[in-house]
């Protein structure tokens, strides 16, 4: 094995570093940030209205239990009562009110996230690079290769966004940050019940409806158990609209009958979704120093349809012609121990996740535009002689493509790891972590009645078929060291030594027609076994490696309600091997911050603000592109700088009225040119002629600017309370590919802005809410892609029923109102 080199950062100009402290005095002057505290969740008497304070919120990002306010570190904490009143239930509504998330979304289940403007955009898919972002679920990291878990939020106990470099901690997937979701855990003090009941309706859509509900039974003093249950039904809103396409070769064959339609599946709102699950947990105190909470929990998400629009056919519509579905399954199984040994916490997590995507893909686009443009049509038929590479006259068939694939995840991770007090004036955690993950891929590209010489021997109908097994294994020692110089001087040290070994091998590509070809059943060595029903194996690829990444930190805290902080820290994401085996492994990148923060509260704890300016150098990122017969490619590209700024802001006006803000500014480019390939090494060449990005390209999919503020108000009614509340998100434009030309086809993403608004009211131990979320309908623009290499699937005025080629937009959910009923007992 061998340590990775690292390169130097790319080239500054010096006019954009001297504008960047002004930058900073400007973000400072007019930004505000992420929610960061709750309201105060019990009624003080009367006379004590006017003393309205913030709560104190608790967060584990240092794998210690402490105050956020005392926590070094840029992070976004929704609460249990923040997620209840912004009517948080799944990924797209907790991610909206962290600033310094971006994310792509194809659909439930299936999202990119990215932090802090680290983002290439290019082609995610199940066999692309690692992700840049790791979410946990508690101790237990759930971030497969295709993307995280969507899990339903309920009986959480807050999300916590730890934004900038978490390497030293949480590892390789941490690179530009990390989310946290902390569920609510078993209490042997005494029993507790709850469950909601809503209904809602969305515009231009069908009904949807949420139920769910927790359990928390003591057993004993010393132990308890949790239960927790949800069902979700999410109404369509995009109609699959009927209609036509003639595919030109399949046309001139069949005396003018090549045209097909999709009338047996044009629906309206076809794009709903059903999510069940459940979530059992036993907590059991041993003794005053040790307990041990096993977890089991499980979600089916079934989605019917796409959810991205065709602007040529509708505003919410596209037309497809054949199946397209969704169904993800997965259950993991955890169990933490903690103790002490002395004066020492001790830790153990280990998690088991298993997760299996069936999915249906309409791929007809694919089929339409290649055959338009390149006549490729004129090879799919029933009657193929591979001899003379044609097909007999008369027996050419629907070219029309779908995708059948069958994804399988295993991930397991068992981390250890060791703390000394927090009072000590010397303190330090260290840890030990693992983790294997496995993906077996199974992709079937098909054409109804293709001929057997034409399909993969085995797979009828099969024009394309990839068998893989992936497999991404990580080793590590961490640890970090803080002593206390003074009593208000603090610096911390730490560091984490890895080792990565990452393999893929497996089959990809046509069955044998006759053609020599580096992949396919024509690479198939002679007399080579199968390889999980496929032809062969007929690649076997594996990187190695191993380094070190570091985190330093000062913090001068002023007085107990203010403190500031610098820091520098290291992430990394680890290279791979490329799903078309033949391509060359690609290498890992890694990001390097530079951050000045603060943490402080005003008012008598009735304000905080809180705030962190930082400079990003991403060396070597690594950049995904559709590439030829539609397969991910994934280089390296070059070196990349990010300037930011993120703020916080909570502010308790009065006991009725609470005010939380949330903002980031983010200047990403290119400081080399992208060319778009490597030299034999795998580096990125910089110089060339016709750049495919030059130097100073923005980066793309993460806006410029992201924020939000909310105002919730409070009063008494008939012995209750009653709550008015309101909440604007706003999302600055972004450019959908890094590459110019690409660009130009996609087109930017515009900025948007939606408004939430809630009323309801509360007595006893019942509540009832009335919500109206993007209350102006707005069609906020989160993905631009299209099914093909964008040349191709994107060419404008060739097709006239497609002047602008065919590019497809994922948008934000229409307006939606709905009503809540909840009890808690």
């Amino acid at each position: 094995m061998s340590t990775r080199s690292r390169r130097k950062p790319g080239r500054r100009d010096p006019s954009t570093l001297a504008r960047f402290p002004l930058t900073a005095a400007i973000y400072l002057a007019f930004g505000a940030t992420a929610l960061a505290q709750d309201a105060p969740a019990t009624p003080p008497a009367e006379g004590e209205r006017s003393a309205a304070t913030l709560d104190t919120v608790t967060v584990t990002a240092q794998k210690r239990v402490e105050n956020l306010q005392e926590v070094p570190i840029s992070i976004q904490v929704l609460g249990t009562e923040q997620l209840k009143n912004l009517n948080v239930t799944d990924f797209d509504d907790y991610v909206k009110y962290l600033p310094s998330v971006s994310y792509q979304s194809a659909g439930p289940g299936f999202a990119q996230i990215y932090m802090r403007g680290v983002a290439s955009g290019g082609d995610g898919n199940h066999s692309g690079s690692l992700p840049s972002v790791g979410v946990y679920l508690d101790e237990q990291p759930v971030t497969t290769i295709q993307g995280p878990l969507d899990i339903h939020i309920y009986d959480i106990d807050r999300v916590e966004s730890l934004a900038g470099p978490q390497g030293t901690l949480y590892g390789a997937s941490s690179q530009a940050g990390t989310l946290r979701i902390i569920t609510n855990k078993p209490d042997p003090t005494g029993f507790a019940a709850g469950y909601g009941l809503e209904l809602n309706s969305v515009s231009h859509g069908g009904i949807g409806h949420v139920a769910e509900g927790f359990l928390n039974l003591p057993m004993s003093d010393r132990a308890a158990i949790r239960l927790v249950a949800w069902n979700k039904h999410d109404a369509g809103y995009i109609d699959n609209v009927y209609g036509t396409r003639t595919f030109p070769s399949w046309d001139a064959d069949s005396g003018g009958n090549g045209t097909i339609d999709n009338a047996g599946r044009a629906r309206k709102d076809y794009n709903e979704v059903d999510t069940t699950g459940a979530r059992l947990a036993l907590k059991v105190d041993l003794d005053d120093n040790w307990s041990i909470t096993p977890t089991i929990m499980g979600q089916q998400q079934k989605s019917e349809g796409g959810f991205a629009v065709d602007p040529q056919v509708g505003e919410l519509a596209l037309t497809h012609f054949y199946p397209e579905t969704s169904d993800d399954r997965w259950w993991q199984a955890a169990l933490t121990v903690e103790g002490r040994i002395g004066n020492f916490d001790l830790t153990y997590a280990f998690a088991r996740l298993d997760r299996d995507v069936d999915v249906e893909q309409d791929y007809n686009d694919y089929a339409f535009w290649y055959d338009t443009l390149a006549a490729y049509g004129a090879y799919t038929c029933s009657d193929f002689d591979p001899d003379t590479f044609t097909c007999a006259p008369g027996s050419l068939v629907n070219p029309s493509q779908y995708i059948q694939g069958v994804d399988g995840y295993k991930k397991t991770s068992h981390e250890l790891r060791i703390a000394s007090p927090t009072e000590n004036r010397f303190r330090f955690v260290a840890g030990v972590f693992m983790q294997d993950q496995e993906h077996d891929i199974q992709q079937r590209y098909k054409i109804d009645g293709l001929s057997p010489v034409q399909s993969v021997t085995g797979w009828p109908d099969t024009i394309w078929l990839t068998k893989q097994l992936r497999q991404d294994k990580d080793k590590a020692v961490f640890g970090e060291l803080s002593f206390d110089i003074t009593e208000d001087l603090t610096a911390t040290a730490g560091a984490r030594w890895f080792e990565v070994d990452n393999s893929l091998k497996g089959f990809f590509g046509f069955a044998d027609w006759g053609w020599v070809s580096s992949y396919g059943e024509a690479a198939c060595p002679d007399g080579a076994p199968t390889f999980n029903g496929a032809p062969c194996s007929f690649f076997d690829k594996r990187v190695k490696e191993n380094g070190h990444i570091g985190r330093f930190n000062l913090t001068w805290r002023i007085d107990p309600s203010k403190m500031i902080y610098g820091t520098w820290s290291e992430g990394f994401r680890p290279g791979g091997i490329n799903r078309r085996g033949t391509l060359p492994p690609y290498l890992s990148d890694y990001l390097t911050n530079y951050e000045f923060g603060w943490k402080t509260t005003w008012l008598d704890n009735r304000l905080s603000f809180n705030g962190s300016v930082f400079r990003q150098d991403w060396e070597d990122f690594q950049f995904s592109i559709l590439g030829a017969n539609g397969l991910t490619e994934i280089k390296n590209a070059n070196q990349a700088r990010i300037n930011g700024a993120e703020f916080s802001l909570a502010f308790a006006a009065t006991y009725n009225l609470q005010l939380t803000a949330g903002a980031a500014f983010y200047d990403a480019e290119l400081t080399e040119n992208y060319c778009g390939f490597t030299d034999d090494d795998g580096n990125p060449v910089t110089e060339c002629a016709d750049p495919e990005a030059p130097e100073g390209t923005q980066l793309p999919v993460t806006p410029k600017m992201k924020g939000n503020l909310t105002a919730r108000y409070t009063f008494d009614v008939a012995g209750g309370e009653a709550f008015l509340q309101g909440a604007v998100v706003h999302v600055g434009d972004r450019k959908s590919d890094l590459r110019l030309a690409e660009r130009e086809i996609l087109g930017d993403l515009d900025a948007y802005t939606t408004v939430d608004v809630s009323a309801g009211y509360r007595r006893n131990d019942w509540k009832v809410d009335v919500y109206v979320n993007n209350l102006f309908d707005e069609r906020g623009e989160l993905n631009r892609f299209t099914q093909c290499a964008e040349s191709v699937c994107g060419a404008a005025g060739v097709v006239p029923e497609y002047p602008n080629g065919q590019v497809y937009t994922v948008v934000t959910q229409p307006r939606t109102i709905g009503v809540r009923f909840s009890q808690e007992f």
